[in-house]
């Protein structure tokens, strides 16, 4: 466990980066190149929006960050 617990302190980036190419290569290869940029979107959509759901911020703060200013 210490091995895996080190191998992640000191190569974090690499990992992260080398599961999410596998990832996005096998969706790809699974889905298709636009149907898995469709879904690699849409999961980047939800990402966003659950961070700042965290953050305790109201739907209304998000848009207002994204959308211009209105009434």
């Amino acid at each position: 466990m210490d091995f895996f617990w080190e191998l992640w302190q000191h190569h974090r980036g690499k990992l992260l980066g080398a599961t999410l190419g596998f990832a996005v290569g096998l969706l790809i290869l699974v889905f298709g190149f636009f149907k898995a940029i469709f879904l690699v979107i849409c999961a980047s959509i939800g990402y966003y929006i659950g961070k700042h759901i965290d953050k305790r911020e109201t739907l209304r703060d998000i848009l207002d960050k994204i959308l211009p200013p209105g009434r």
